[in-house]
C-alpha cells in the first residue's frame, strides 16, 4: 500500500474530484488468542518495515530535494534509535586521501559526504558487521553523459545507499544484538568545467592509482574509499556493498534477482539463503583473474572500465581491489532497486531492495 505521494497537492478520487486528504492508510484490527505475544512479535518485523519504507522515500525523493548533504542530515535522525552517526565533510575526506570519491564530486557544486553509522548491539568484544552503500544523489554520467532519455531516473543511483540506511534503522530500531557499522558515499556526479575528463588519473585512498577513462563509471569510484576506509578503521568480520552499478547486470538477469559477487563461500551462501527467504533474490556471478587483467592500465595501476563485454563482472573486479583479505560480497542492485517489476510486496518504483535481505542475513546468522 506504500505510495510516494508527498509532493502531490491534488489526489483524485474515484468520483472524479479532487482532495488532498482523500487518500488515507488502511487500519486493520487482528484478533488473536494473546494481543500482548502478538504486540511484542509484530514490533522487531514493523521496525524492519519501517527501515523498507525509509529506503523507499530515499531513492524516490526528487535530486533538487535531496542532495549529499540533504541525504546525509536525513540520516542523523537514526540518532533517535541510538545510532551513533558521523558525516565526513570535503576537507576530512581530503585528509584521509579519498582522492577516487571526490573526483567524481568536483564536477558539482553539491558538496560530497561520507557518512558513517553505527549501531552497537552486540558485546563490546564483538567484530562489527559491516555494508557499505553507493550514493550517487544523481548520475548525469559526468563528461561522459548519459543520453536524455532516461536520465530522470538517475536519481535513484543512491539505491545501495537507501538500502544501508533503511538496514540501519531496521536493526536500531529491532534492538539487534549486533554491532554493525553502515557506510555510504554521497556524491552528485554534475558536469560543468570543474568535472573530472576521460583520461584523468586519481589517487584512491589505498594509495591505488586509477586511470578514468570513463566518467559514467562512477560508482566504483566511490566505493572504492568507502570500502578502503571502512576495511582500515573498523577491521570487520565481512563487508557487503550495494550499489546500482551496472545496466550489464540487467542483460544478465533481468530486474527479478541482484547480482551477488564474492570473495567467500560461506557469505555468498548464507546471502544467497537470506535472499531465498526474504524474496529478495540473488543469483551468483564469477570473479577469476581473467577478468581482473581486463582492468589493468598502461598509465596507472589500474583502470575503470574494461572492454565491451561481462561489464558487471569487471566493475566486480575492480572493488576486490578494495577490499584486501576480508571476506567481501558486491550486491549489483541496479535492477532491482529501482524501476523493479511491481509485485505484492512492492507496488513502487524504488522497492527499497536489500533491507529485508540483509535483516534477514543478520538475524539467521550473527546475532549474539
Amino acid at each position: 500500500s506504500y505510495a510516494f505521494d508527498k509532493y502531490k497537492t491534488r489526489k483524485d478520487k474515484d468520483d472524479g474530484q479532487s482532495d488532498a486528504k482523500a487518500a488515507k492508510p488502511a487500519k486493520v484490527t487482528i484478533h488473536c488468542a494473546d494481543p500482548a505475544a502478538a504486540k511484542k512479535a509484530f514490533a522487531g518485523e514493523e521496525a524492519v518495515v519501517d527501515g523498507v519504507l525509509l529506503a523507499r522515500d530515499l531513492v524516490n525523493e526528487p535530486a533538487n530535494a535531496l542532495g549529499p548533504v540533504d541525504f546525509a542530515e536525513r540520516v542523523r535522525a537514526l540518532e533517535a534509535l541510538g545510532v551513533e552517526v558521523e558525516i565526513l565533510a570535503e576537507k576530512e575526506m581530503k585528509k584521509l586521501g579519498m582522492g577516487s570519491l571526490l573526483g567524481v564530486a568536483q564536477g558539482s557544486p553539491r558538496g560530497a559526504r561520507l557518512v558513517v553509522m553505527r549501531w552497537s548491539g552486540g558485546k563490546a568484544k564483538d567484530v562489527p558487521l559491516a555494508f557499505i552503500g553507493k550514493g550517487v544523489t544523481f548520475d548525469t554520467g559526468g563528461n561522459s553523459m548519459k543520453p536524455a532519455s532516461g536520465m530522470e531516473d538517475m536519481k535513484g543511483d543512491m539505491g545501495g545507499a537507501a538500502a544501508v540506511t533503511g538496514l540501519i534503522h531496521a536493526l536500531a530500531a529491532r534492538k539487534a544484538k549486533a554491532n554493525v557499522v553502515g557506510v555510504i558515499g554521497l556524491v552528485e556526479n554534475a558536469v560543468d568545467g570543474h568535472a573530472q575528463r576521460p583520461g584523468d588519473i586519481v589517487t584512491s585512498m589505498s594509495g591505488q592509482t586509477i586511470e578514468v577513462l570513463n566518467t559514467d563509471a562512477e560508482g566504483r569510484l566511490v566505493l572504492a574509499d568507502a570500502l578502503w576506509y571502512t576495511n582500515d578503521r573498523f577491521k570487520p568480520k565481512f563487508m557487503i556493498n550495494l550499489a546500482t552499478l551496472t545496466g550489464a547486470i540487467m542483460v544478465a538477469l533481468g530486474q527479478h534477482y541482484a547480482g551477488l559477487f564474492s570473495n567467500n563461500d560461506e557469505l555468498a551462501g548464507r546471502l544467497f539463503g537470506a535472499g531465498q527467504s526474504s524474496q529478495e533474490r540473488l543469483w551468483r556471478m564469477p570473479l577469476g583473474p581473467e577478468y581482473d587483467k581486463l582492468i589493468d592500465s598502461k598509465n596507472a595501476d589500474m583502470k575503470n572500465i574494461g572492454g565491451r563485454y561481462g561489464g558487471a563482472i569487471i566493475a566486480a573486479q575492480f572493488l576486490q581491489r578494495f577490499v584486501k583479505d576480508t571476506p567481501w560480497a558486491h550486491l549489483d542492485i541496479a535492477g532491482t532497486a529501482m524501476g523493479a517489476p511491481s509485485s505484492e510486496i512492492n507496488q513502487s518504483w524504488g522497492s527499497g531492495f536489500g533491507v529485508r535481505l540483509l535483516d534477514r542475513l543478520v538475524r539467521d546468522h550473527y546475532e549474539g
